[in-house]
């Protein structure tokens, strides 16, 4: 059975290891993740041209996805790395107090704006929600707390506040610089880290194009802000082209009892409106450290698969856990696992209502055929841009789709849609039924075709031009 869900896999010091990464590619990896948080640029290039070399020495596509670490706010440093917080005492988060002289009284904070953002009685968040504070009152720039969940607070925890509404920008400097690089090594996809708004992402696809990029965008949907309506998270989704839901810093600031219903609109709402969308952090956290994933881990990522995310992602679990392999190869039988359930096959209802003349239209015939034709055994999609099968892919199909591009970098994208391999093919000089012709004898020379299937051929009568087409064809394979 191929698998449908990607898998997105997030390098650092574990991946460099000896043939980690060949392996990782091996298991069955779709998507790398650069994370600027961590590491230099070199560091980041040489990894970005060893997924290449990998991908090619391989023959598979490997999409690079560049995720910018945007104003994640942070406590300084504390003198003896860390304190114990108890229950009940008075703790001050201030930017003037000195950087790396913090003790059980107070901390330095890296964003000065933090008294103007608050008031008292709001409760902010450190540590990823392991700790709660609730402010007392306000001095100065001075943020003087109560602590209400205590415990072990150490150097460079994350601040956040319950409900969201701390207003730094979500391009940081640093962004700026990483934008930058992202251009330069010309990867697949940038991430932008906490946008509020669509305004947010406009301006990143701005600065990319400025700085000579032509990367895909990634909105991280992880403030309270960004879904604080449909008509708002509406505008966000469709000013980008691939959302992630970021669920460590969103479940800070919206609660964990409301995580898993936001996940499920932000999938269903994605797809609704033909955006790709990544389930992202703690989806086999254990594996940081064990062989093998917990029951609810597994059950995590089933369910996304089974809400229907194109993809899910793995941070520490492969950029510095000891078992990133394992874990990968985990996660691909786990999906597998939750795709072969009826749910992931039946056609959803996206199936309904009208569709423009043009790709769309025959995006949605060849799946509403696939969908109802047992003779059909595959859906070809011979695409530019990789528009035509982003859309075949919004809706569930029980059929594999095969999208067939001339250039690599469409390959790389298409490598994040659900359900659909790419495969790159150079066309130059042929005329349609040619194409086609190619196009069947490729997948029968590995074997996912035989003599006397049906497959569905898209296509468009120009092959230079993207938004162009037009064709959709029943071809019996020879």
């Amino acid at each position: 059975m191929i698998r449908r869900t990607k898998i997105v896999a997030t390098l650092g010091p574990s991946t460099d290891k000896g043939d980690t990464l060949g392996q990782l590619v091996a298991a069955g990896v779709n998507i790398v993740r650069l994370n600027f948080s961590h590491g230099e640029i070199d560091e980041h290039r040489r990894r970005a041209e060893q997924v290449r070399a990998e991908a090619a020495r391989q023959g598979c596509h490997i999409a690079i996805l560049g995720d910018l670490q945007g104003p994640k706010i942070r406590v300084g440093k504390f003198t003896n790395g860390g304190v114990h917080l108890s229950s009940g005492a008075e703790f001050t988060l201030d930017p003037t107090w000195p950087r790396e002289q913090g003790n059980s009284a107070g901390v330095s904070v890296d964003y000065a704006e933090l008294a103007e953002d608050c008031r008292p009685g709001d409760t902010l968040l450190l540590d990823d929600g392991r700790l709660s504070l609730q402010i007392k009152k306000i001095e100065g720039s001075a943020v003087i707390t109560e602590v209400q969940d205590g415990g072990w607070l150490s150097n460079r925890k994350g601040i956040n506040k319950r409900g969201g509404g701390l207003t730094a920008p979500a391009l940081t400097d640093k962004d700026l610089c990483d934008i930058q690089v992202v251009a330069d090594l010309q990867l697949d996809y940038l991430a932008v880290s906490f946008p509020r708004d669509a305004r947010d992402i406009h301006r990143a696809r701005e600065l990319l194009q400025q700085a000579g990029g032509s990367s895909q965008i990634v909105a991280k949907i992880e403030r309270a802000e960004a879904i604080s309506s449909d008509e708002h998270l509406q505008e966000l989704i469709l000013a980008s082209d691939v959302i992630m839901v970021a669920r460590g810093d969103l479940a800070v600031e919206i609660g964990d009892a409301e995580l898993m219903g936001v996940q499920k609109h932000l999938i269903r709402f994605a797809r609704y409106l033909n955006r790709t969308v990544i389930t992202a952090t703690q989806m086999m956290e254990s594996m940081i450290s064990s062989p093998v994933p917990t029951r609810a881990e597994v059950c995590d990522v089933a369910n996304a698969v089974l809400d229907g995310t194109d993809a899910v992602m793995l941070s520490a679990e492969t950029a510095s856990g000891d078992y990133p392999v394992e874990t990968v190869r985990h996660m691909d039988e786990v999906i597998i696992g939750a795709e072969k359930h009826r749910a992931t096959q039946r056609p959803s209802d996206s199936l309904r209502g009208n569709y423009p003349a043009g790709d769309a239209c025959i995006a949605m015939a060849a799946i509403t055929i696939a969908n109802h034709c047992r003779d059909i055994k595959a859906i070809i999609c011979q695409t530019e841009t990789g528009n035509t099968a982003l859309l075949m892919s919004r809706v569930r199909a029980a059929i594999p789709i095969y999208a067939f591009c001339r250039h690599r970098r469409v390959c790389n994208r298409v490598a994040l849609y659900r359900g659909v391999d790419p495969v790159l093919m150079a066309v130059a000089g042929m005329d349609g039924p040619s194409r086609d012709h190619k196009a069947i004898d490729h997948l029968k020379q590995r074997s996912l075709l035989k003599s006397g299937d049906f497959v569905l051929v898209s296509r468009g009568y120009r092959q230079d031009a993207g938004g162009q087409t037009d064709t959709l064809r029943v071809v019996r394979v020879e």
